[in-house]
């Protein structure tokens, strides 16, 4: 298991690289993999989630942040600063409004801060990704925190899907083969049912799980009924 302090260490590294990418940004930049966004939609995004997850690490309502526009440099680093001092102040073992927690009733209800130290990291590593990306650059923080990144899709993102009724369970069973670690069955699939196997290296297969690209890439194989498979992405494994 990854430490809270790594975890706030990873999310202040991605922050930084994140902020210094801005003022070279165009802001009208499309960000294609994310529908319509532009950087200057993805910039204010991931300001908005790290406000919102300090609140939901403290348990308490959400202060909504202004209406645009924005100094994008100034708002990111304001809320990026406030998101890390949030959990760097609060016991990762207190108990938090988590994604864990979303449809189950208070006695089933496990989230801690803890889990926003993970899921804040993530969610940063994928935008610092794609605002680099679509500036032309690119963001490789290795292939530990891409297993992990394709880890939380798997055991926690997908399944919160399902459980929230906004996808439907896989009817065909889906392996994936990671180049860096064991191999991970996708949740939901009933016993029996036809396989699909896509094989390749954890950054393909995060950046797979997050729609950021195709089966197609180079890096990946797959095998197995290809027209399930592009179903099941389309439908999307994370929110």
């Amino acid at each position: 298991m990854v430490s809270s302090l790594a975890y706030l260490d990873a999310l202040r590294e991605y922050q930084d690289v994140f902020l210094a990418t801005i003022p070279d940004a165009d802001p009208a930049t499309p960000v294609p993999w994310c529908g319509d966004w532009t950087v200057e939609d993805l910039i204010v995004h991931l300001a908005r989630v790290h406000h919102w997850a300090a609140a939901q690490a403290r348990m308490v309502p959400q202060v909504p942040l202004e209406d645009g526009p924005f100094e994008l440099e100034q708002l990111y680093a304001q809320c990026s600063a406030e998101l890390r001092s949030t959990l760097a102040e609060l016991n990762p073992d207190a108990r938090a409004h988590t994604l864990l927690d979303d449809g189950l009733p208070p006695g089933q209800q496990v989230g801690t801060v803890r889990f926003w130290h993970r899921r804040q990291a993530l969610e940063t590593l994928v935008h610092t990704w794609d605002l680099r990306v679509a500036c032309g650059l690119d963001f490789d923080p290795g292939p530990a925190a891409w297993l992990d990144c394709f880890d939380e899709v798997v055991t926690i993102m997908h399944p919160r899907q399902i459980r929230l009724g906004r996808i439907s369970a896989p009817a065909t069973r889906v392996r994936f083969d990671v180049a860096e670690g064991p191999s991970v069955w996708l949740h939901g699939a009933p016993a029996g049912a036809p396989e699909i196997v896509i094989g390749g290296p954890a950054r393909s297969l995060a950046l797979l799980a997050w729609g950021r690209t195709t089966p197609d890439t180079p890096a990946l194989t797959v095998t197995g009924n290809r027209e399930a498979l592009d179903e099941l992405l389309v439908a999307g494994l994370t929110p």
